[in-house]
């Protein structure tokens, strides 16, 4: 389906992404969610098919594009595959990456960015901790200066590629207490006294995830990314994106569930007729695509703005919840509507029927997006 904003070399690009997961992902996705990883080849595949470095500078390795829909187009043709874990490990550079961008040093950005965005090499960021979630202002993991290094001791959970991660951007305490003493550093993924451990998860089988260890881990003090104790604001700044590839996601993938459904659905007899003859799954599908369709129209509208240098915190609030909210009740309907095929592994739909939740929490919790956009709103 076209959409009102696709150019020529929007279409050439999706063509380009799609080549690509339908023949370097789709085939070994099932095989790669047994075994609860990526292989590294497919980050250099990636890059090969220009779909790791899009939006980052051209000096760096990186792909300069001329608005955000070819983010969106990345998401959206990776989604076919119907695998959130694979989208959350493959681009984690996403995250991981932009506050090295904007705030590290010429040095520092030519050490870690050209590396990852060629595929050799992981990016991770890891900002949430065991004592806290979504309350970044108070996290306690802390580095403390000692020489020309920093000493950093503490943990992370819940961190994406945190297993293979060759780089990680972590925030640290090196101040007072709240948003204020706040430094984000990358940290080398073989700095010692660095120790991971696997979750294992409900979903996101494919990505990697880990709770991360620093026990007077040493980081030299050019790893500083920005200034010492203005962390925090390269962290909002991140969550802005952050949310707005989560709602981008979570489109997607309803769309893979809805077009699942509807083939099966067209396929599918009962009592001697097409299942979508039947009146009732007719309208289920249509209520699903109605719905797909309203959260895919303020995805565009505030990819635009974005775009534009605006920071509509409140409206990307509203649309991670609405988005992520659509999802659950799409890929509930698309499980129901394939019935017991829906309800076993290897349908696209089941997969992400698991994988609904993961969305509604990570980047901010559902609730927390309530608050947030209330106070922006100054209700």
């Amino acid at each position: 389906m076209s959409m009102y904003w696709e150019t020529e070399e929007h279409r050439s690009f999706r063509d380009q992404v799609r080549r690509f997961t339908e023949q370097a992902v789709v085939p070994q996705i099932d095989q790669w969610e047994a075994e609860g990883r990526l292989p590294l080849s497919l980050h250099r595949e990636a890059a090969e098919a220009g779909v790791l470095q899009v939006g980052f500078p051209e000096a760096l390795g990186g792909i300069e594009v001329p608005d955000r829909f070819f983010e969106l187009i990345v998401i959206e043709e990776l989604c076919r595959a119907g695998s959130g874990g694979l989208i959350a490990s493959l681009l984690s550079l996403g995250i991981g990456l932009p506050p090295i961008v904007a705030l590290g040093s010429d040095v520092l950005k030519q050490r870690v960015i050209p590396p990852v965005l060629a595929g050799d090499a992981v990016s991770a960021l890891a900002i949430t901790e065991p004592s806290g979630g979504s309350d970044v202002a108070n996290l306690k993991t802390r580095a403390v200066r000692d020489g020309d290094h920093y000493v950093l001791n503490g943990s992370k959970t819940f961190i994406t590629s945190g297993m293979r991660a060759d780089w990680i951007t972590v925030a640290a305490r090196t101040g007072a207490p709240g948003m204020h003493g706040i430094t984000l550093f990358a940290v080398p993924g073989d700095t010692p006294g660095l120790a991971r451990s696997a979750l294992d998860k409900m979903g996101w089988r494919c990505s990697d995830t880990a709770t991360l260890y620093f026990d007077q881990c040493r980081v030299p003090a050019d790893c500083v990314i920005g200034q010492e104790n203005a962390g925090f604001l390269g962290i909002m700044r991140n969550f802005n994106s952050e949310r707005l590839a989560l709602a981008a996601q979570a489109i997607g993938l309803a769309q893979c569930a809805y077009d699942e459904a509807l083939a099966w659905a067209r396929e599918r007899e009962t009592f001697d007729k097409p299942l979508v003859q039947r009146q009732v799954i007719r309208h289920k599908l249509v209520d699903m695509l109605t719905a797909i369709h309203a959260q895919r129209a303020c995805l565009h509208a505030l990819a635009w703005r974005c775009g534009q240098g605006e920071a509509p915190i409140a409206e990307l609030c509203m649309l991670k919840n609405g988005a992520t909210a659509m999802l659950e009740q799409v890929a509930g309907e698309a499980v129901q509507i394939l019935g017991g095929a829906g309800y076993l592994i290897g349908s696209r739909a089941e997969r992400i029927f698991r994988e609904t939740k993961v969305l509604s929490i990570g980047g901010g919790a559902s609730e927390v997006m309530k608050d947030l956009a209330a106070r922006q709103l100054g209700l």
